[in-house]
Formats: structure tokens, sequence, C-alpha cells
């Protein structure tokens, strides 16, 4: 039996496969903590896991316009979230993170919770970083497409300097938002050490990829170590995030009718939405097809008159999209996941930060479509539908891959690899 503290900042993208883990790692005897944002206590205490609160706190942000605006910005989104609001708070992660892995036997983290590494350090403590999405681990052979920088994904053809040459530029850059990381190591008697933001988030312990060898394949360059697991994923709403609301009315409207494309922005993207849902009620309104809009805690969720359109709050996915003809989502590796599992066709409309890469790798696996966020109006949206759905190789090749992830069991692939040798 062991200790095990789980430290994860961000939205249910980036809890929930930390969830899934923490419950399997429990039914085997060990005693995981869920370190992260004083958001989700109820929601991780009501599966029977420890929970301690970890700065900053997701729920500070929400109903912050300006700040959710700056976060979802296509181009600038990651800087603002890493440069902005992360990094400065470091000192105070580390100072709740090293509390709560006091007599800890094993540490695991997330890529944009920077005090963990730290921590480890100071205590000696053996950990395993967390990849939850293939673009972070920047592989020279497999070069993400990058948000900020979209157009350098027609040059990686040229070789595997033209994202090497990126890297350089970024660890540059990152080394100036990581000014806060430095001082808190020198603080602490410790050496500079490496760019917390690229190679310093690794452990030399090892890395797990919470995702499938189907959707991206190991890489000679990727963090030593690395073993990907496949898919981890929960779907639960939880305790203090309010039950589905009319689960039993969506379930008649299932029935009632032919599958409905689902249209989604995960958990987070959702509290930037523009005007997705309603271009979306136009294209589904043209083409005369059913749909389902799960918009969240919007404000003011769009005005639906058809009762072709079922418009809920919240709805599990591994419930949901196996039903669906196609699900329209924002490319979030959470929801991509569930995407993929589900065996039907998807069109991606990445928001920012990895969604652009996840998209082009669904694309590239031939079994979805993408459309630009600026892009993302009902005339274009009821083309690309009608060109996802008019072609049956789109809905082969969907079903093919989840046949492959079913073969995968990545929860118990990743506690298992925890404690091998």
């Amino acid at each position: 039996m062991a200790k095990i503290v789980l430290n994860t900042f961000g939205s249910f993208g980036d809890l929930h496969p930390y969830l899934a883990l923490a419950i399997e790692l429990a039914r085997r005897g060990h005693e995981p903590t869920i370190a992260t944002s004083e958001a989700y206590r109820e929601k991780i205490r009501a599966e029977g896991i420890e929970f301690a609160a970890v700065r900053p706190d997701v729920g500070e942000l929400l109903g912050q316009t300006e700040f959710l605006n700056k976060l979802w910005d296509a181009k600038h989104g990651s800087k603002y979230l890493l440069r902005d609001y992360l990094l400065p708070r470091v000192e105070e992660a580390f100072e709740d993170l090293a509390a709560v892995c006091e007599g800890a036997d094993l540490l695991m983290t997330h890529a944009a919770a920077y005090a963990g590494p730290i921590v480890a350090e100071v205590r000696k403590l053996r950990w395993i970083s967390i990849a939850l999405q293939p673009a972070i681990l920047f592989s020279t052979y497999d070069p993400p497409v990058i948000a900020p920088a979209l157009w350098a994904r027609r040059l990686y053809g040229l070789g595997r300097w033209v994202f090497a040459t990126m890297l350089k530029a970024a660890r540059w850059e990152t080394g100036r938002w990581a000014k806060p990381v430095f001082r808190l190591r020198e603080k602490l008697g410790l050496p500079r050490g490496t760019n917390p933001v690229l190679e310093g988030q690794f452990s030399p312990y090892g890395t797990l990829a919470l995702f499938s060898r189907h959707f991206a394949r190991p890489q000679p360059d990727w963090p030593v170590n690395t073993k990907a697991t496949g898919f981890v994923s929960y779907d639960k709403r939880g305790e203090g995030f309010g039950a589905a609301a009319g689960s039993g009315e969506l379930e008649r409207f299932l029935a009632a009718g032919a599958a409905p494309v689902v249209f989604t922005l995960g958990s987070s993207a959702v509290m930037a939405a523009g005007r997705f849902f309603e271009e979306s009620v136009k294209a589904v309104t043209k083409l005369g097809m059913r749909a389902v809009l799960l918009v969240g805690k919007t404000e003011k969720p769009p005005r639906v008159e058809s009762g072709s359109i079922y418009v809920t709050d919240y709805a599990p996915y591994s419930e949901l999209l196996p039903r669906a003809a196609a699900t329209v989502h924002q490319g979030g590796i959470g929801t991509v996941a569930q995407a993929l599992k589900a065996g039907r066709p998807t069109m991606v409309v990445p928001w920012a930060h990895d969604q652009p890469d996840n998209a082009e790798r669904c694309r590239m696996l031939g079994l979805s479509r993408t459309v630009r966020r600026d892009e993302y109006k009902w005339e274009v949206v009821a083309r690309e539908l009608d060109r996802l759905l008019g072609d049956a190789r789109y809905a082969s090749r969907a079903r093919e891959m989840a046949e492959r992830l079913a073969e995968e069991d990545g929860v118990c692939a990743a506690c298992s690899a925890l404690f091998a040798d």
C-alpha cells in the first residue's frame, strides 16, 4: 500500500483522468489524494477519494468574462494562462503541495502544475509526470500543430529542423515566463534547473502518456521512460456540480427519432462559446436534422423552438456520444477520447491550446473534419456536416478506431506502470 498524491490543474479534462486513476488506485489498496483546485472538493470526495486544496483555484475564474476571453484567445491563450496566471503563483502552489506530500510515497504531476517537480526534489520524492495529450511531448519526429503558429505545419515536411528551430525559440520565450520558478528554486537552495514549461515538466522516473498509441505513435525523442497507456476517461458530473438536467427527457428525445448531431464545447471552452450554439442550431435546421446541444452553465443558452433540438447543460459522453450521428466539439483531449471511443464521426472546431493538434490528428486518421473557429458559420457547418455524414468512410474509420480502443484499458495499464520495475 502506498500513499500517492495526484496533483493537477485545469478543467474537467485535466481532472477526470486523475480521478479515474485515483479510484483504481484506491481499489487496489493504495491511499490516493488528489491535490487540486478547491472547486473540485465535493466532486472528488463523493468518489471516496481524499482531497487537498492546492492554489490557484479554477473556481475563482468562473464568471470572469475578461479572463475567459483571454484564456480562449486562439493565438495567445496559452501564453496568458502560463505567463500571467499560473507561473506567477508557483510559490503558493508549492506551499500547499509540499504540505500535502509530507509522508507520501509517490507524486503524480501535471504539465500546468509547476510546483510538482520542485516539491518532489525538495522532499526527495519519487514522481511520475503525466502527459494528457501528445502535443506537450514536443517531438521533432511527430511535431504538434501549435495554436500560435498554425502556419508552421505546412513546413514540417521540410524536415525535423523546422520544429527543432521552433522549440529553440520557445525555450527562450518561455524561459522568460518561468522567472518565478527560477526565483523559487533559488530561494529553496536548488539549482536553476531546466525550463519548467518544456523539458522540466518531465520526470526522470518516467512519464505516463494517457492516450492511445493509435492516436499518437510513440516517438524516439519522447521523454525518457514514457509509456502510452491508452485513454483514461471519467465522465460523471459529481457532487457540487448538479445532476444532468432532465436526463429522463433526454432519453425520451433520443428514443423518439433519428440519431442526432451532438454539439459540445467541453467543460471550459463552453464558457467562451460565442455564437457556436446559435450557428449550430441554424445548420441542423437547414439540414433537417435532430441535435443535442450541451451548453454547460451558459448564462444565455440559445433559444430553440424546434422539437428536433434538445438543449441541456450536461450529459455523460460515454452514454450520449455512441448514440449520435456525429459529434461536433472543440477538440479538448477528454472530449476527443470519448468521441473516439464512441465510434462516430466527428467535426472538430479547435478553440486554442492543444486543440488544433488534437483536431489535426483526428483529421489525419480519416474520421473527422476540421472547421476553424473563426469560420464557424451555419453555412460552413451545414456543408461540412453534409460531407461528413454523406461519406461512409468516416463512419467506417470511426468504428474501426473504437474497436481498437476497446481493446485497451488505459486506467489499469497506467496504475500497473506506476510500480513496474
